[in-house]
């Protein structure tokens, strides 16, 4: 199961009673939503946590919300980068695409450290107790780099999702452009790789056409229904209300795939089912609408996270928050 979706199963000891009201994309989320780029969301005790994306000159920003409505924002777990991390990636700002589940008894953070259109990259990981920035055992210890990728590799390092599957194993899968998404092997008790050294599986790519790339990123594996789920963005973000990006989902009976979507397109060859659909209208206010995160509340409900481009607000990446309904032929579909 996933980091957030499984993680939070075991994290129902601190949670207080009573499930929150389910997300609705028929309730304007309000305060600190934006900018947020590549968010990812969990829940402890009562409230609601998002981290994503630093920006504005911060290593990682985090919001929460009681109700998964009202947002305001937190303190960056960072205040700068961990000294190995500005070693490794020269020219590193800020953090991108954290991913966080709680894992025995502590709560991991995964988070990249890259440049833009370069792979080389790392994956850091820093864990705490609490998520709770008041309460007097909070505090982030930074464990140090997880897996690293150089201009010598055919993967890029960044946009982590921890899972773990139905065996007990532990997993990190990651990826950006180059060869596609892949899948590491962690060792459990340290959530770090398993086998140093070992190559990764491959989980899904879009193979290039002649004029160019075919974007793929942001993995996020999701356990349902006997299926293990897999999440990718495809195309472009980061360019405002021009932005192609969109979300696409295909399952596999195992972790490792292969992955395919509802009319069997395999996702190694660039295939799936869209869930957060590409072909918005021009009166669409929200647009290109990737690199989604899921999160199952304690009464078993699912809700999708993600960022999309405001057309009211000069392209401002937005945090959009629906819930996940699984259909009669148990597949997702997410109303936008």
């Amino acid at each position: 199961m996933t980091g957030r979706m499984v993680t939070i199963a075991a994290a129902l000891a601190v949670a207080l009673a009573g499930a929150a009201p389910a997300a609705s994309p028929d309730t304007p989320l309000e305060g600190a939503i934006s900018p947020v780029h590549d968010p990812v969301i969990i829940r402890e005790g009562a409230t609601f946590h998002v981290f994503s994306t630093g920006l504005g000159g911060r290593m990682l920003d985090a919001r929460t919300s009681p109700d998964l409505v009202r947002w305001q924002e937190e303190r960056s777990p960072f205040a700068r980068l961990p000294d190995w991390a500005a070693k490794a990636i020269p020219g590193a700002k800020n953090m991108w695409a954290p991913d966080i589940s709680f894992v025995n008894g502590r709560y991991r953070l995964y988070y990249s450290v890259s440049t833009f259109g370069s792979n080389r990259s790392a994956i850091g990981l820093a864990t705490s107790a609490t998520l709770d920035s008041a309460a007097p055992n909070y505090g982030w210890r930074d464990e140090g780099p997880v897996v690293m990728s150089t201009t010598r590799d055919d993967f890029n390092a960044i946009d982590p999702n921890f899972i773990a599957d139905r065996d007990g194993r532990h997993w990190l899968a990651l990826g950006s452009f180059w060869t596609g998404l892949k899948l590491f092997a962690l060792d459990p008790k340290t959530g770090k790789l398993l086998r140093p050294g070992e190559a990764p599986v491959s989980i899904a790519r879009r193979p290039a056409p002649a004029g160019g790339p075919a974007p793929v990123e942001a993995p996020f594996i999701i356990d349902h229904g006997g299926w293990y789920w897999l999440l990718a963005s495809y195309d472009y973000c980061c360019k405002g209300v021009n932005s192609t990006y969109y979300t696409v989902v295909g399952r596999s009976r195992a972790v490792t795939g292969p992955y395919r979507g509802k009319d069997g397109s395999a996702m190694m060859e660039g295939g799936g089912t869209i869930l957060l659909r590409a072909d918005l209208q021009e009166k669409e206010r929200f647009r290109g609408p990737g690199h989604a995160g899921a999160f199952r509340d304690r009464d078993g409900t699912d809700t999708v996270v993600y960022h999309a481009y405001d057309r009211q607000k000069n392209g401002a990446p937005t945090l959009r928050i629906a819930p996940i309904v699984w259909g009669a032929d148990g597949w997702p579909t997410v109303k936008q």
